[in-house]
């Protein structure tokens, strides 16, 4: 039997949702024979591979390199699921959306500093003007609410999918 290729990936977010991956406990170890996690915080690829068959999209899209890479993973995957709170509404990273880029950088990085009193620009990708939901850049086929989504209802998840069960793509979104 051929294994599904899952990768994850981690945007602006808190990483709750890749905690809560790890919170499987003996779940991971039944999928772990079905599929091969071919991307993540948790491999070590540098690369987004080709024809990924599901990706799961944690945190919400707050830079012009966030907006790059999901574009990348779209294009390369074939099931994208937006994985938690941020990722399915902007959730907390949004919460600066009201603050113009430039000032909330000043706060920061000038007003809040103890020393060295500079915006970073070297290395730091550049913000959005808002940190935005997945749905507003690229297709997402399914979303998964939650602050985190429990570990049960992502393992579930995964393994209908990999069983071949159609689930339900819908946006009904409950916090928490």
């Amino acid at each position: 039997m051929k294994k599904v290729k899952v990768a994850t990936v981690w945007l602006d977010g808190c990483s709750g949702c890749h905690m809560s991956l790890l919170d499987m406990d003996a779940a991971i170890i039944s999928l772990a024979q079905k599929i091969d996690l071919v991307y993540g915080p948790l491999v070590d690829a540098q690369e987004f591979p080709e024809d990924v068959d599901v990706t799961l999209v944690e945190g919400a899209v707050s830079s012009h390199d966030d907006v790059n890479k999901l574009q990348k993973v779209r294009q390369r995957t074939h099931l994208l699921i937006s994985l938690g709170d941020c990722a399915v509404t902007g959730n907390v990273p949004a919460m600066r959306n009201s603050i113009p880029v430039n000032k909330l950088l000043q706060r920061i990085y000038v007003e809040g500093a103890q020393e060295g009193k500079v915006v970073p620009t070297d290395g730091v990708p550049a913000l959005l003007k808002q940190a935005r939901p997945l749905r507003e850049f690229v297709k997402v086929d399914m979303c998964l609410p939650g602050c985190p989504p429990p570990a049960k209802t992502i393992a579930a998840v995964i393994s209908d999918l990999v069983d071949g069960k159609k689930r339900e793509a819908g946006y009904a979104v409950k916090f928490g």
